[in-house]
């Protein structure tokens, strides 16, 4: 996030002095430790977002999702992040609450989306390729033809690198302790005692929020994923979800990478901590077990935790908290592909101020 809103500011004022102030050694919240998904939004998510918050809010959340992909896409070339168009697909059960009229609300669903993407069918029944993804336990699958995959990393480090050689400086291993506003400017100490000036402030903390700016309250949530050894033979290629986006898997090459379950123990993953936990871990193994194909071997040799954030509506938090500061937070889970265009919110916000 903060990257992309430098990258948005630089280009609209480059007169602009920008330091992006990164905790780390290099981004690690959800940053680089997400899935890779290039997606914006499964079947029964979309379908549960559109009950719970309206099928308007539901499609402004999805345009800005699709745009973002988009703008990925004219910034950076595909094999320079490892983004591949490879198709996105969600497995379905009976028990399904909405399995007597899927096909209706996946037709209603592309009806919605055509104005968006500006394709007849967004999603289609699949069934028939199951088996040929060596998937089982699962009644019905329906496929995107729209979304994608990438390696985060590289796409961090190609933003870094374009955002530097416009002249935004980053200080790395650095954690903001407290910032206070004096004499029309914000003051800005971090763990070192360092203390930075700025006429403006952007937090882009993401779940780390809450330490810094609590009266926001943005829920954090830890997603954690597990990646198998190299599997002999494996014909599973694509990104996938299940039960409403909460199990999330696709091919690292011959390799499957599996995260999600974190609805099994709401509370217990309403954290910021990126160690991880058993009980979720062999969550994931236990999924793997049950719907991939027996014939597979392999082993469990990752397992690690990125931090996510969200808000009660599922609309990221992009405003104006007080003179001088403010936050663009909470992608809901899929920041890879909203941060481009929160972006331009961000900026547009803060120029407006200036």
């Amino acid at each position: 996030m903060g990257l992309w809103a430098a990258l948005e500011l630089k280009q609209r004022k480059p007169s602009l002095h920008i330091t992006i102030v990164e905790r780390n050694t290099s981004p690690l919240g959800a940053s680089t430790r997400n899935a890779g998904f290039v997606c914006f939004g499964s079947p029964t998510e979309l379908l549960h977002d559109a009950t719970a918050t309206g099928a308007d809010s539901m499609l402004q959340v999805v345009e800005m999702r699709y745009k973002g992909i988009e703008k990925i896409r004219a910034n950076f070339a595909a094999e320079a992040i490892g983004f591949e168009p490879c198709g996105g697909y969600e497995c379905i059960n009976r028990n399904y609450t909405g399995w007597h009229e899927l096909n209706d609300k996946i037709d209603w669903l592309n009806g919605l989306l055509k104005t968006i993407a500006g394709r007849e069918r967004i999603f289609h029944r699949a069934d028939a390729k199951l088996p040929q993804q060596g998937l089982r336990g699962f009644d019905a699958l329906v496929e995107n033809i729209a979304e994608a995959s990438l390696h985060s990393g590289k796409l961090v480090q190609l933003l870094t690198r374009k955002v530097k050689l416009l002249g935004v400086n980053i200080l790395y291993g650095l954690s903001v302790n407290e910032w206070v506003k004096e004499n029309g400017l914000v003051t800005v100490t971090t763990n070192e005692q360092q203390k930075l000036l700025a006429h403006q402030v952007l937090f882009c903390t993401n779940a780390f929020t809450s330490q810094l700016l609590p009266e926001l309250n943005i829920v954090p949530a830890r997603g954690q994923v597990i990646v198998t050894s190299p599997i002999n033979g494996l014909s599973l290629h694509g990104t996938f979800h299940f039960d409403e986006g909460f199990y999330y898997w696709r091919n690292l090459g011959n390799r499957i990478l599996l995260g999600g379950a974190r609805n099994m123990a709401f509370e217990e993953e309403r954290t910021t901590d990126l160690s991880g936990s058993e009980k979720i871990k062999n969550a994931l193994i236990h999924f793997l077990q049950q719907h991939l194909d027996p014939a597979y071997q392999y082993t469990i040799e990752h397992h690690w935790s990125g931090i996510m954030a969200f808000t009660e509506d599922k609309k990221p938090f992009v405003d104006k908290v007080s003179d001088g500061i403010f936050a663009s937070v909470a992608c809901n889970g899929i920041g890879v592909a909203l941060t481009p265009i929160i972006a331009e919110q961000a900026a547009g916000m803060l120029l407006d101020h200036f």
